[in-house]
């Protein structure tokens, strides 16, 4: 099984739980956080720890989990070999990962159904990067 990391902040808490549940038989998740929903966290922080998990090797990817997952993929996007993704549909997923290479897919749980974001999840970690044509465009990021 792949291993995954995956964290959220208090807006993204629930989702990230059905996550687990629904992809347990398929990932073996390390999960960075937050706890719970009830206290309000920064989701920088734990963005921060995910993506620093993840840029320690390219075969490491992760699922961050905040209200819009703008912020969550603002924070990840800041770091040296990190793309990180706003999945919110199959095709915009699908191509994140065919044409970008992207290594985190960010959800976000106001925004996003739950089983949208599952169809999303199994896509992303079911396509892979194309290269070709695409793969000097992700080095000049």
């Amino acid at each position: 099984m792949k291993k995954v990391f995956i964290s959220s902040d208090h807006a993204g808490y629930q989702l990230k739980e059905q996550i687990k549940k629904k992809f347990f038989k398929k990932f073996i998740f390390e999960d960075l956080g937050t706890y719970n929903s009830k206290n309000s966290v920064n989701y920088p922080d734990y963005a921060h720890t995910l993506c620093k998990k993840v840029s320690k090797s390219h075969k490491n990817m992760g699922i961050l989990v905040c209200g819009s997952g703008m912020g969550m993929s603002m924070a990840a996007n800041k770091h040296k070999k990190i793309r990180a993704a706003v999945c919110y549909s199959v095709k915009n997923t699908k191509l994140s990962r065919l044409h970008n290479n992207a290594n985190i897919i960010t959800l976000g749980s106001r925004l996003t159904k739950k089983d949208t974001a599952f169809k999303c999840i199994t896509v992303f970690f079911n396509t892979n990067f194309e290269g070709g044509r695409h793969k000097k465009r992700v080095k000049k990021i």
